[in-house]
C-alpha cells in the first residue's frame, strides 16, 4: 500500500516526519473502520444511481471494500501512520486493490462529512450496545429488590439513621436512576442519527447527489439540513458526554454505599470474593476494588465532558482540524461506560444482604421517631406540637440508652397523655415500613408493585 499522501499535489515540500506522527490520528480512528466502509459502500451506491460512476466500478469499489474489511477483521490490513487516518488508510488500500475506480469514490465528499458520519454510525451502534447492558443491570436490581423486598435496613440523610426503609426499595431508587440515564441515551441517540454525509467540505457539492437515498441506505433518519453544521457539529458527542457523565454519577453513589456497606462499620452487604481484591501486607483485608474503581472512572468520564465542551467553545465555523481531539474523550468514555455497566450488573447478582446486621442499625438512632409523630397527630395533636413532644421522648431514650420502642406505656404516656396501647404497632420496624403504603413507599406490597411495574416499563 503505498504511503504518498492522497492530497499532496499542492505541496513542494513534504510533511517533516514529527509532524507527521503528531497530527495523525489512525492508531485511535482505526476503530471506525466497519462504519467507514459502511458509509462508503452506501456512497458509491448513491453516485452509481446517480449516473456519477457506472454500475461496474461500484461493484468494483463495493468488492474492493469488503475485501479490506475482511483483513482489518483478521488483524492482517498494513495501518500506515504516513496516510494519517481510517479514511485514507482504506481509500489507499482499495485504489491499489482496484485501481482508478478506487479514486472515484471520493467524487461528492470530503473527510470532513465522512468522519462526521462514521462517528455518528459508531456511536449509534454503541448507544445500541450501552442500552443493553444497562437494561441488563437494571434486571439485575429487579431481582435483588424483589429478593430483598422485605429486608428493613436504616433509610439516611446526612448519613445519619432517619427512618426505617427496606433494602427492596432502596434498590428501586438504583433502579429509577438508571431509567432516567436510559431515557437520556434514547432522546440523544435522535440527534446522533441525523447524517452529515452530502455536506462535503462545508458548502456541499455540486455533483447532482442524492443525499436522501444515502440516508436510507444508512438508516439515518434524515440528512442533515445545514452543510456548513454538519461537518462541523459535534453536540451530538457532548450531549452522549453529559449523559454518560450522568450514568457513571449514579453508579459512583451505587458504589459509594456499596463501599460502606461492606465495611466492618456497617456490615450490611458482603461482596462476591469475584469483584474484590486482597492487600499484600495485611492478609485479614478484603478491598472493594470494583466499586471503587467506577468510582474513580466517573472522574475520568467528567474530565471526558469538560474536554469535548472545552475543545468546541471557541471554533468558528466549519470544520477545524480541533475536532480530530473528539475521538479519544468520546472512544474513552463509551469504553469505560460499557466496562462498568457490565461489571456491575455481574456483581450485583452476587450481594448477599446481612439480614440481622440491617435490622439492628435499623434500631439505633430513633429511626421511628416520625412514625411517633404521626400517630400524635392521628390523635389529634397539631404536627409541630407533636414534634417536640417526640423530641423530648427522644431526648429521655438518649439519657436512658435506650430506643422509643423500649419505653412502657406509662413512660410514653408522661410525655402525652394521647399515647395509647396501640402506639406500639407504630414503633416497631415492621409497623413503620408497612404504614409507607402508597405508591412510592417503602412498604413490601409497595416494592413488589414497582418491581412488576418496573418489569413493564423494559420488557
Amino acid at each position: 500500500m503505498s504511503d504518498k499522501k492522497l492530497w499532496a499535489g499542492r505541496f513542494a515540500e513534504p510533511t517533516d516526519a514529527f509532524v507527521e506522527a503528531f497530527t495523525a490520528s489512525v492508531e485511535f480512528d482505526q476503530r471506525l473502520a466497519p462504519y467507514d466502509i459502511q458509509g462508503s459502500i452506501a456512497h458509491a451506491g448513491m453516485l452509481a444511481k446517480q449516473g456519477i460512476i457506472s454500475a461496474d466500478e461500484r461493484d468494483s469499489i463495493v468488492s474492493g471494500l469488503l475485501r479490506i474489511l475482511a483483513r482489518i477483521e483478521a488483524g492482517e490490513f498494513p495501518w500506515s501512520v504516513a496516510l494519517e487516518d481510517v479514511h485514507m488508510n482504506i481509500e489507499s488500500a482499495l485504489t491499489d486493490d482496484i485501481g482508478i475506480a478506487g479514486k472515484k469514490l471520493h467524487t461528492g465528499r470530503s473527510r470532513n462529512d465522512q468522519v462526521a458520519t462514521d462517528v455518528r454510525l459508531w456511536l449509534r451502534a454503541e448507544l445500541t450496545d450501552i442500552r443493553i447492558k444497562l437494561r441488563q443491570l437494571q434486571h439485575a436490581l429487579l431481582d435483588l429488590a424483589e429478593r430483598e423486598a422485605e429486608t428493613i435496613l436504616p433509610g439516611f440523610t446526612h448519613l445519619q439513621t432517619a427512618q426505617p426503609i427496606t433494602f427492596g426499595h432502596h434498590m428501586m431508587a438504583w433502579f429509577e436512576m438508571l431509567e432516567r440515564d436510559h431515557d437520556r441515551l434514547v432522546d440523544g441517540a435522535k440527534r446522533v442519527n441525523v447524517m452529515p454525509l452530502g455536506a462535503a467540505a462545508l458548502a456541499g457539492t455540486s455533483y447532482p447527489i442524492d443525499r436522501e437515498f444515502t440516508a436510507h441506505e444508512l438508516a439515518f433518519e434524515r440528512p442533515a439540513e445545514n452543510s456548513l453544521d454538519a461537518v462541523s457539529d459535534r453536540d451530538f458527542a457532548i450531549e452522549f458526554a453529559a449523559a454518560a457523565s450522568i450514568l457513571m454519577m449514579h453508579l459512583s453513589r451505587m458504589s459509594e454505599e456499596l463501599i460502606l456497606w461492606s465495611s466492618a462499620q456497617f456490615a450490611f452487604v458482603t461482596l462476591s470474593d469475584s469483584f474484590c481484591t486482597g492487600s499484600s501486607i495485611m492478609p485479614q483485608k478484603k478491598n472493594p476494588d470494583v466499586p471503587e474503581l467506577i468510582r474513580g472512572k466517573s472522574g475520568r468520564v467528567f474530565g471526558h465532558l469538560m474536554a469535548l465542551l472545552t475543545l468546541m467553545k471557541s471554533q468558528p465555523l466549519a470544520y477545524n482540524k480541533d475536532n480530530q481531539e473528539d475521538k479519544e474523550p468520546l472512544f474513552d468514555a463509551v469504553d469505560n461506560i460499557k466496562g462498568s455497566l457490565k461489571v456491575f450488573a455481574d456483581m450485583v447478582p452476587a450481594i448477599s444482604c446481612n439480614r440481622d446486621a440491617m435490622r439492628a442499625a435499623a434500631l439505633k438512632g430513633f429511626a421511628t421517631a416520625t412514625d411517633l409523630a404521626d400517630y400524635l397527630v392521628r390523635k389529634g395533636i397539631a404536627f409541630r406540637d407533636a414534634h417536640e413532644i417526640v423530641g423530648k421522648s427522644v431526648a429521655h431514650c438518649v439519657t436512658k440508652q435506650c430506643d422509643l420502642a423500649d419505653l412502657s406505656l406509662e413512660e410514653l404516656r408522661d410525655f402525652s397523655p394521647q399515647i395509647e396501647a396501640d402506639v406500639f404497632d407504630f414503633l416497631t420496624l415492621e409497623g413503620s415500613v408497612a404504614a409507607r403504603d402508597h405508591i412510592g413507599g417503602t412498604a413490601p406490597a409497595q416494592v413488589r408493585a414497582a418491581i412488576a411495574r418496573a418489569r413493564a416499563r423494559i420488557s
